[in-house]
């Protein structure tokens, strides 16, 4: 039996009505996605200041940043996992100083975002591969602590990607004209190397080790 993503409690942020009427029904779409809460900016940090705003009932914020000025943010505004949605890289380093350590650009897909989301509620980086160099360390990582380096097949990598995007193992034999049985073969494959017991796991564990770029 095909594992089912667990559903995420998201909260959409955006200042433009429009973006967050198009991001909740990007995001309705998607089963392991439960939309509770949809406000602006200035609305989401001035509950954060009161009794009212119960963030314990949230996996995480999806905020379309568009052109706001993070600038003017107060230091650590966020206690919660939040998927950055960004037009380009101008702000990611500033962000990435304030703790957000997931961000993409606006025209990702649900899927994108919700595994973004997925890595960052278990404290793992999600990057658009153009952001990277934004917050990579100038001086590069000592060979000793590296991580050990995991090689998967093309196969392998095609289902991961599908896997990140929260795919069902039907819906991904589907997609990729396979078998049932082939699908799952592959999946435990990919649980072996990365030594995940989830499939949820499996999408943390490469992320780490940069066999994800979001």
């Amino acid at each position: 039996m095909s594992e089912i993503p667990p559903s995420l409690s998201v909260a959409i942020v955006a200042n433009d009505p429009l973006a967050r009427a198009g991001l909740a029904t990007l995001l309705a779409a998607e089963p392991a996605c439960d939309i509770i809460a949809q406000m602006s900016l200035a609305d989401w940090l001035a509950d954060l200041q009161t009794d009212d705003w119960d963030e314990a009932r949230l996996d995480g914020v999806v905020w379309d940043v568009g052109w706001a000025a993070v600038v003017a943010l107060p230091e650590d505004p966020f206690p919660l996992p939040v998927v950055a949605l960004l037009p380009d890289e101008t702000a990611v380093s500033h962000l990435w100083s304030l703790g957000i350590q997931a961000m993409l650009r606006r025209d990702a897909s649900a899927g994108t975002i919700l595994a973004a989301l997925q890595t960052a509620v278990h404290g793992v980086a999600a990057l658009d591969v153009e952001f990277v160099t934004a917050v990579r360390p100038a001086t590069p990582t000592a060979p000793e602590i590296l991580p050990e380096l995991v090689e998967l097949t093309p196969r392998e990598q095609e289902v991961l990607t599908l896997l990140a995007e929260g795919l069902t193992n039907k819906a991904i034999a589907h997609q990729l004209e396979i078998s049932d049985h082939t699908v799952k073969f592959h999946v435990n494959a990919i649980l072996g190397k990365l030594n995940a017991q989830s499939r949820t796991e499996a999408v943390v564990q490469a992320t780490r080790l940069g066999l994800l770029l979001l």
